[in-house]
């Protein structure tokens, strides 16, 4: 790929429709005059009229949706345009791997944007990756074919970002551990005894952050937590035993390194996801940003916890099975979407999801060094197994 540092930037959005795709193209048209990023492509889900009207305005070369009745739609929708629409896994990897993107940004949610992202890679792209459930299935065979095919890997999600950006204070024989920080969920403070009723609207009043639903219950659970401890040893080369987790409720440091001297390095900003999928897409340069920015003297003070780890059990057994590796980690991922999938459409308790990924743990047996082909197969056979108890 012609890698054109500092020029103008081509990129795929996969999963343009959710919340970091759409605040992704409010960056790009942030930076217009700064620098110009060109949309190539962008996939979406169900929202088909947003997914429209994104295409009219950014003029993509192609558009992907996964069901073809929705294409057909769009098709027809789009016939006074250009655009090219696509559907299917077959469309999806054609708006990652097209030879005119630069940069892929994987903002599908779960592990759907697994194949997509792979497939980018294989083509040389660079990738901006907000999909964590990519690295915490696939960690091993994803950083492996970084590694083979010569592409940046540049972590959106504002915690890994905010560690890539610590990371550059020093060199990694440097670092002592990595602090991640978690913002406790709508739930923080509250009894295993208080959460047995909580409801669907409960779970998705996040104190500081603006997410879409699966992610937002995640970080109810704290699972979201654990499996960004997961992606943070693939991206960064650490043990789990190296990483700690951190509550900061005010969410403003959004995760520090600790080095060997004992000095830490954080990075600093309001809850928003704009500032990292800005330097994903600008790095290693930073440009003006039109987000808003922290004033200290109203923020007053930032406080700092111990996870509850007895509550909210997940946390543990992501870690858990961040430990035992090989297909463990897409077998808790499999379970916990099925299970936060249940409790959306109120088939299962709160409570439960961590039940139903521990039960999946004892059930599964992990496969070590798996294919990419395994790692498939593992989640389609817990994501069956557990969807048919509900």
């Amino acid at each position: 790929m012609n890698k054109r540092e500092n020029l103008d930037l081509r990129v795929s959005i996969l999963g343009s429709t959710g919340s970091i795709g759409t605040q992704a193209l409010e960056v790009i048209d942030d930076l217009k005059g700064i620098k110009n990023i060109h949309v190539i492509g962008i996939s979406g889900n169900k929202n088909i009229r947003l997914l429209e009207e994104q295409a009219r305005k950014y003029h993509p070369k192609l558009v992907a949706v996964p069901n073809e009745d929705d294409a057909k739609q769009l098709k027809i929708s789009l016939a006074d345009t250009s655009v090219e629409v696509v559907s299917g896994s077959e469309g999806l990897s054609m708006v990652a791997a097209d030879s005119d993107v630069d940069m892929v940004l994987s903002a599908i949610v779960g592990f759907a944007g697994l194949v997509p992202t792979m497939q980018a890679i294989k083509c040389g792209k660079d990738i901006a990756l907000a999909n964590k459930e990519t690295l915490v299935t696939a960690g091993n065979l994803f950083m492996e074919a970084i590694a083979k095919n010569n592409v940046r890997l540049l972590p959106v999600d504002s915690e890994h970002s905010a560690i890539f950006q610590s990371m550059l204070a020093g060199n990694h024989r440097e670092v002592k551990k990595i602090l991640l920080t978690a913002s406790g969920g709508p739930f923080f403070g509250k009894t295993r005894t208080e959460l047995v009723n909580v409801t669907k609207s409960d779970a998705l009043k996040h104190p500081n952050w603006d997410m879409g639903a699966k992610i937002t219950i995640d970080s109810a659970t704290l699972m979201n937590k654990g499996l960004e401890v997961i992606e943070a040893k693939w991206l960064f080369g650490v043990d789990i035993d190296d990483i700690e987790v951190v509550v900061h409720r005010e969410s403003i440091i959004h995760s520090m390194v600790e080095f060997c001297d004992n000095s830490i390095i954080g990075q600093m900003s309001l809850p928003s996801m704009k500032h990292p999928i800005q330097y994903a897409f600008t790095y290693p340069e930073r440009l003006p940003s039109a987000d808003m920015q922290v004033n200290f003297k109203e923020l007053g003070k930032m406080t700092f916890y111990e996870p509850d780890r007895k509550t909210f059990r997940c946390l543990d057994l992501a870690e858990k099975a961040g430990k035992i590796g090989g297909t463990m980690p897409t077998i808790i991922n499999a379970a916990n979407e099925a299970a936060v999938n249940g409790f959306l459409n109120g088939k299962v308790k709160f409570l439960e999801i961590a039940e139903i990924a521990e039960s999946a743990m004892s059930e599964f047996s992990s496969i070590q060094n798996p294919s990419l082909n395994d790692i498939i197969e593992t989640d389609r056979e817990v994501r069956e197994t557990i969807c048919q108890r509900f």
